[in-house]
């Protein structure tokens, strides 16, 4: 017998669990116009799932909720969003919520790499990446667990962190601040939020190649980079797919605060 005291369980929306899919799940996908959001996308709606997707580039957007409504059965939608702004943070998730009749697992993806030497950097660089990797994360969190929580279902939550939340890398250092705040947020809000049933979860990817950092690993300092990798490549997208629907899906319905790391190794090899 559940006590009136335990947290809410999410169901699929004919009441049915759906295991480890997403079939019928309502799932919006921040920073969606490429790479790893993209993908997520892509991922979500071949699992069945209703899919928004979300970013700033708005003609990526639409192209990608035109291929995604092209495949057969995919319902899907585009929406503008500045994860900055906590104005459009608001007006994206409330227009999901319109569309879709409720949230039931928002993948934090958003996300921007602010590269270069701390001392040689612009001084609003750190501003803009924390704004957008953290700030925005925590906005986008917030508006989607005060959606999951008045319509009493509960949740689940991913945050896109980094094996840079663990771990340094030059060059990166702002960066690698707005990730380690990422993974201290995942748990933070996976203890408060347990008790509406919304889990909160991290994905810590290692070194993927994707349009954010395409041809660095084709140079001298990227090639030395990939022979710090236990096993010695670069993750593939598709290494990112079970870890990814385990964390999004019913697989870990009694997992909270948890960062899994997918990086082949690297967080283990010596500094």
């Amino acid at each position: 017998m559940q006590s009136a005291d335990q947290a809410p369980q999410a169901a699929a929306p004919d009441g049915k669990s759906n295991g480890q899919g997403l079939a019928g799940r309502r799932v919006l996908v921040t920073g969606a116009s490429s790479g790893l959001g993209e993908h997520f996308a892509r991922l979500c709606a071949a699992n069945g799932a209703r899919v928004a997707v979300a970013a700033r580039r708005r003609e990526r957007i639409d192209a990608l909720t035109e291929s995604l409504i092209g495949s057969a059965g995919v319902d899907a939608a585009g929406f503008s969003l500045d994860v900055t702004d906590r104005e459009s943070v608001d007006a994206c998730v409330a227009g999901v919520v319109e569309r879709f009749g409720g949230i039931d697992v928002l993948v934090n993806n958003a996300g921007i790499s602010g590269a270069g030497p701390a001392l040689d950097q612009e001084r609003d660089t750190f501003d803009q990446v924390i704004d957008t990797n953290l700030r925005g994360v925590w906005a986008t969190a917030l508006a989607a667990a005060e959606s999951m929580r008045r319509e009493g279902t509960g949740g689940s939550i991913v945050n896109i962190a980094s094996i840079l939340g663990f771990r340094q890398a030059t060059g990166l250092a702002a960066y690698s601040v707005s990730k380690a705040g990422v993974v201290q947020m995942t748990k933070a809000l996976a203890l408060e939020w347990a008790r509406y049933g919304i889990r909160v979860n991290g994905l810590a990817p290692g070194y993927f190649e994707t349009e954010i950092n395409s041809g660095f690993f084709e140079t001298e300092a990227g090639e030395k980079m990939m022979k710090r990798i236990p096993m010695r490549r670069l993750g593939r997208l598709e290494d990112l797919d079970a870890p990814f629907l385990l964390l999004a899906g019913d697989g870990s319905a009694f997992m909270t605060g948890t960062i899994l790391t997918v990086d082949g190794g690297h967080v283990l090899s010596t500094l």
